[in-house]
């Protein structure tokens, strides 16, 4: 990765930096907010939702896994996947690696009905990504692996404050 070039050796980026973090919050909150309308829609609580989309993006993911990964309740996690095996969203499969454990699996059934709610959003990101060279959607992409990954390690090091306390 390419630190500072020499031509912004001197210029104070700070401001820049902070107008990216306080972008990237209003976005985050933005996507919170759709995601509630969607789940609204679909008649899921916002619990429902991201668990679901942890097993969608994630792949199987046992209870536990998925009630640390959610940061939830593992009591809280069996309620979220009552409803959400009831509505159809995943099944409750066997481990194929330990017969005592069980799988949360999404399922693909309702996916259309997900997919039109955001149909909007993705349209409206096709058409400003198509504003970008291939270069500099190069660029963005990196820029969102490395600050998922923060996200991530910032997420685990709470948890693990947690368990701890």
């Amino acid at each position: 990765m390419e630190t500072v070039s020499s031509e912004d050796q001197g210029v104070n980026r700070g401001p820049l930096q902070a107008a990216v973090r306080r972008s990237f919050n209003d976005v985050a909150l933005q996507m919170s907010l759709l995601n509630r309308r969607v789940g609204t829609r679909l008649e899921l609580k916002d619990a429902d939702l991201e668990c679901f989309n942890l097993v969608f993006t994630e792949g199987p993911l046992t209870p536990t896994g998925l009630a640390r990964r959610s940061g939830l309740h593992p009591a809280t996690v069996t309620g979220v996947v009552d409803r959400l095996e009831r509505a159809g969203w995943v099944s409750r499969e066997r481990d194929p690696d330990n017969r005592r454990a069980v799988l949360v699996r999404a399922l693909r059934d309702r996916n259309g009905e997900l997919f039109g709610l955001l149909a909007g959003m993705n349209d409206a990101m096709t058409g400003i990504l198509d504003d970008y060279s291939t270069e500099e959607l190069e660029l963005i992409v990196g820029f969102l692996h490395r600050t998922l990954e923060a996200g991530r390690r910032a997420t685990d090091d709470l948890s693990a404050d947690a368990e701890r306390s």
